[in-house]
This record gives structure tokens, sequence and C-alpha cells, in this order.
């Protein structure tokens, strides 16, 4: 079956898109006719129980999106180093000769009890996802603004940017803090008709291994495990399905859809 072309002629920027959720929306784009600038840190983080995306994970994606026959430039970078991601993105736009959807994708994740989370736990959870969001749209925006043909800006936030999930409490933070910036800059964007929107997914198979959040699920099942229960008979969510909805609200199909948070949660923020 053929993608619709949405985005025929048009370029994404997205970050953390060496595997994942990153990943499939590189390549869910492409199919969709988008020309794609991609980054990624291709490091190891200090405080999450899982390892790091690397290079060859990044040139995977570069050639299952050349394998559409799009183009992209793809360029290792951190989105804690605004200098940094600010120049990979422009010689991006430099190449690829504009700018109109921007997926601040690049996250972190590590479980403990939030009075004993560590502070460096804590200060690379914000420094990575509250941060890196930031700087991500800071850097984007004012291409965006400049080029003055509107655009689509998405934050990958989570069920933990909507609900307080047990220890998780740096991670719903940095969450909770995406979804209140989303807003303000959806507000103040509008008059671009610039939209800014927020995706919550519940549990996806990106490669994070949780294995210091899963213990304390089954440790506390009895009070606390159900606030991770789905309303949906399934247990996890494929990158490909969040990557859908994510071009979907990026579209013209969604184009009075601003400041909105879209849930991708299997039902679980009904529970």
């Amino acid at each position: 079956m053929t993608s619709p072309q949405r985005f025929e002629n048009k370029v994404v920027f997205v970050t953390g898109a060496a595997r994942g959720q990153g990943r499939a929306e590189a390549v869910r784009f492409a199919s969709e006719g988008a020309d794609v600038i991609a980054i990624d840190a291709c490091t190891e983080f200090a405080s999450t129980p899982y390892p790091g995306a690397t290079r060859d994970d990044l040139a995977e994606t570069v050639r299952l999106v050349e394998s559409t026959g799009r183009r992209i430039v793809a360029a290792t970078a951190d989105v804690r180093d605004f200098d940094g991601l600010s120049r990979a993105l422009a010689d991006g736009i430099d190449r690829l000769g504009r700018l109109d959807v921007v997926i601040a994708n690049a996250g972190i994740c590590s479980g403990a009890l939030s009075w004993e989370i560590t502070a460096e736990q804590w200060q690379e959870t914000v420094d990575v996802n509250l941060t890196g969001t930031f700087h991500t749209a800071k850097a984007a925006i004012p291409y965006l603004i400049e080029q003055g043909e509107g655009g689509a800006v998405v934050f990958t936030s989570s069920v933990s940017g909507l609900k307080g999930t047990p220890f998780t409490g740096h991670y719903v933070a940095t969450k909770h803090g995406i979804t209140g910036l989303a807003k303000t800059m959806a507000n103040e964007l509008g008059e671009h008709r610039i939209r800014v929107n927020t995706v919550h997914p519940a549990g996806v198979d990106t490669g994070m291994k949780m294995r210091d959040l899963h213990p304390l699920i089954a440790k506390y099942a009895s009070t606390l495990g159900s606030i991770y229960q789905n309303t949906l008979p399934y247990t996890i969510t494929q990158p490909e399905d969040v990557a859908a909805v994510v071009a979907w609200v990026c579209s013209d199909e969604a184009k009075y859809i601003t400041g909105a948070q879209i849930p991708v949660d299997l039902g679980n923020l009904i529970r």
C-alpha cells in the first residue's frame, strides 16, 4: 500500500533519530515525501539503565530513509549542546533548502522513588528531556517564522506528561514541563500559522529497557501498579504507531489543531 504524499517538497527535523520513535518518525515522513534532517547524541548516559544509541544506529536510520528515495542529512549532535544542535540544523537547512516540521523527540528515562532520585539522575534527565526540547524549538522556530509559510512542531511528551506515574518523578517533571512549554509556544506562534502540539504515548517498544523501573512496579503492584494499566488489551505500542499519529498531527489534515495533547496511550489516561 502506497503512503500518501502529505509532505512532498517539505523538510522535517527529528531529534533522537537513531532508533525508536525518532527513527520511525524519520522513516514515516520520508515515506510520505519529506526530506529529513536527523540528529542523535549517539552517546551513553550516566543515569539510564539501558545503552545509548550508536553511530551505527544513526547510519541505519539514514539507510532506511534513503531506501524511500528521499534525502537525509544526519549528524551526531546532543540536544543539550545548543550551539552544536544549531549548527547541525543550519547545515541541514542549507543542504535541503527549507524547514517545515520540527519533532523534538530526544529523551531519556530511569526509575526510582522520587526521594531516592540522585542529583545526577535529576540533572541529566532535565537537561536532555526539557532543556533539550527547549533548545530544539529555540534553534528551529526562527527559521519557520522567517520562511513565512507556517509549520508544525511536535514535542514528544508521555502519559507521564499528564499524570503522576510512580517511580519516574524526574521524568514526569520534564514531560509536564514539555507539555506546558508547548501550550505557551502554541499561543505565541499562532499568528505565524505555526502549530505546536504534544504527543503522549504509553509504553513504546524503543529499546529503552527499564531494568530499574519494572522491579518497582512489581514491588508496589497492589498499590501503585494499576496506574500503569491500559484499557485496550495491549501491553506496549510500536514506534511506527506513534509515528503515524505524529505525521497526522503535522499534516494539513490537522491544520486547525494546536496546543493539544494527543494521547497514543492504549487508554491508559482514562484509568
